[in-house]
């Protein structure tokens, strides 16, 4: 699998609404998965967990999900990941941080919703290294909103306590459906040192 440069992940890489119909391996998806998991998360929680969907039954349930502008983008990738967090990821403490004790009894003791907080930031660190090493491996990445997640936690995690707050097409892109690049902030309308 070929490795991208820095410039190729960060400053030269673009958000694909079009995709070339190219197959994305199981092996390039596992991993892709394999690097994201080693990017920093509160107390080690990893509470991201990853969806990639591809069969056409897969594609079509997506799609009812979807708001209209993000229909054909869903159909043109190969792969669409649908990023959730998992509400009971502190479960998975005794593996990940085997001292966590009195945090593991705290969260064992809230709410689902009073957790959701925390598993839904540490998700969304967990999604820029998805996103990263998605594109160290060479894939494009189309990252978007614009689905309802109730409607996707119920055709895709029902009785699971995962719950999505993103969508990522995975694959080649079209460079012919990209337009010119928008400016960024730069250093100094967006950072201060003091």
């Amino acid at each position: 699998m070929a490795t991208a440069t820095f410039p190729e992940i960060f400053t030269e890489a673009r958000t694909y609404p079009r995709f070339r119909a190219e197959p994305v391996s199981d092996e390039l998806l596992r991993a892709v998965w394999d690097a994201s998991r080693f990017g920093p998360t509160a107390m080690n929680s990893g509470p991201l967990r990853v969806a990639f969907v591809r069969s056409p039954d897969a594609k079509e349930r997506l799609v009812a999900c979807a708001a209209a502008g993000n229909v054909d983008k869903i159909k043109s990738a190969p792969v669409t990941a649908i990023l959730a967090f998992d509400t009971d990821f502190h479960e998975k403490l005794p593996k990940l941080y085997p001292h966590a004790g009195a945090a593991l009894e705290r969260f064992r003791a809230q709410t689902v919703e009073e957790r959701s907080g925390v598993a839904k930031s540490n998700a969304w660190l967990g999604a820029a290294y998805f996103i990263v090493a998605a594109r160290g491996y060479g894939l494009d990445c189309g990252p978007m909103g614009g689905f309802d997640a109730t409607k996707v936690d119920a055709a895709f995690f029902a009785g699971k306590t995962l719950r999505s707050f993103l969508l990522v097409n995975l694959g080649y892109g079209d460079p012919a459906s990209l337009h010119p690049r928008n400016e960024r902030l730069s250093f100094d309308e967006a950072c201060e040192l003091v």
